[in-house]
């Protein structure tokens, strides 16, 4: 299931809702509009009701190109990204399905290496609604169907499948054979739909592995690795396992990475934050264990060239850029949960041994997750909080909540009506280091509003 600001993102609740909850504003929006009414429950985790959906339009998924699927709590969009611009570097066409948007829907659909146009994801999302006439599905399982239909109509190299939730169930686990599988780390999220432990969630992460399919697998806590080690060993299935068969770390400015095949002495990655160097060397592993057609010159390009928005993203141009004086910084970031605060900490703890400065962070958050909890990520910076009520979003936190968990925390903190009214705020405060973070509706919005959306 789809869910925005995801178990790699943040609670990652249907992002068509943003559309579907206002009056629709082009064709695109009416269509997934009349989708997301389909069934009453935003999650329903099955593969029933698709898989008859499939049979109706050729079975699309059984003429995919070589599929790598990607299932974990944080770090598959960024691995997904490496893997992609790996591969788009030896000069590869690729197909990418990634979840959620940030602003417009096209951004979950990547046909050969180009966002799927208007155009033609309208014509497909209004064929599968036709073949659906009207039975009971959920948007994710609708838009995932026309998303395997698009892939195989258009010739590509490789397709890069991220699950929406979970795996056994997962919409995308309908690919029976695919190059490989990556469970990047698995951590608590999506409770109420996967399970209470770490052990629980992991069963469900290792529903995408397949028999015959190699696997590789990202840092695990213990209960987690051990579950997955089980199902690998079920299906006769050897990982990789990171921090054990290989290794990826930051020296001296260069990211090394190290397996039973030698070593590589590669640029840092261009994605931001100490959490990347594991999850560029995540994918670099998977790109060698899957015998990827890239060698170690378009490995140090992709390593370079590498994007992947709203992710520690530095906003240097813009509506909202304009507003703050020359001496602040300003950066994104969709993190939302725990283990993706944490990172974002480590990242700013890094930035001050650099340059100390003051750290103001915005935050908006949707209610699937608890601020406080968020937040105790920065104690050791004592940031000022400014705390908005996500526009357009009715299950987001008031601003008022936010402020009161800070509060608990132990943080100076204050709601505002708006990123505009709390950017002219920050710019009182002398040369400071700024982070708008707490949900991917957040940042969709900034970048909406700052004119700077993905492409």
């Amino acid at each position: 299931m789809d869910h925005r600001d995801k178990p790699g993102g943040d609670g990652k609740l249907l992002a068509v809702i943003r559309h579907s909850e206002t009056k629709p504003v082009s064709r695109t929006d009416a269509i997934l509009k009349r989708l997301s009414g389909l069934h009453p429950k935003l999650i329903d985790l099955s593969l029933d009701r698709m898989l008859p959906l499939l049979e109706k339009l050729g079975n699309p998924q059984d003429r995919l190109p070589p599929t790598i699927h990607v299932a974990g709590t944080n770090a598959k969009g960024s691995t997904i990204a490496y893997l992609r611009a790996f591969l788009e570097a030896a000069g590869k066409k690729v197909h990418v399905y990634n979840s959620p948007h940030l602003v417009r829907f096209n951004e979950r659909i990547r046909l050969a290496s180009e966002l799927v146009s208007t155009r033609k994801l309208n014509a497909a999302l209004e064929e599968v609604e036709q073949a659906n006439d009207g039975a009971e599905i959920t948007f994710f399982e609708v838009t995932t169907v026309t998303a395997f239909k698009l892939f195989a109509e258009t010739p590509a190299d490789f397709l890069l499948l991220e699950t929406g939730m979970g795996g056994t169930y997962d919409t995308t686990n309908v690919v029976k054979h695919p190059v490989g599988t990556i469970i990047t780390p698995v951590d608590l999220d999506h409770q109420g739909f996967l399970g209470n432990t770490i052990a629980e969630i992991a069963v469900s992460k290792a529903g995408i592995l397949k028999r015959g399919s190699k696997s590789v697998m990202g840092i695990q806590r213990d209960e987690g690795h051990n579950v997955l080690e089980r199902a690998a060993h079920r299906l006769g299935i050897t990982p990789l396992w990171q921090g054990e068969d290989f290794h990826g770390s930051a020296q001296d400015g260069r990211l090394v990475y190290t397996d039973e095949a030698g070593m590589l002495d590669l640029p840092p990655p261009a994605l931001l934050g100490p959490h990347q160097f594991d999850n560029a060397a995540l994918a670099i592993a998977a790109a060698r264990h899957f015998e990827l057609p890239v060698d170690e010159t378009a490995i140090a390009e992709g390593l370079r060239k590498v994007t992947w928005p709203a992710r520690m993203q530095p906003i240097r141009e813009g509506k909202l850029r304009d507003l703050l004086p020359a001496g602040h910084e300003l950066w994104l970031d969709g993190g939302h949960n725990t283990h993706g605060a944490k990172a974002l900490a480590r990242t700013i703890a890094e930035f001050d041994r650099a340059r100390p400065a003051p750290l103001v962070l915005i935050m908006g958050m949707m209610n699937t997750r608890d601020p406080g909890e968020f937040l105790e990520a920065f104690a050791g910076f004592r940031p000022q909080v400014l705390a908005l009520t996500i526009p357009g979003e009715p299950n987001a936190h008031p601003a008022e909540h936010i402020v009161s968990r800070a509060t608990d925390v132990g943080f100076d903190a204050r709601p505002l009506r708006s990123i505009v009214t709390a950017l002219k705020v920050v710019a009182e405060v002398p040369n400071a280091r700024v982070l708008i973070c707490g949900s991917l509706y957040l940042a969709g919005d900034v970048l909406a509003k700052n004119g700077t959306p993905p492409n």
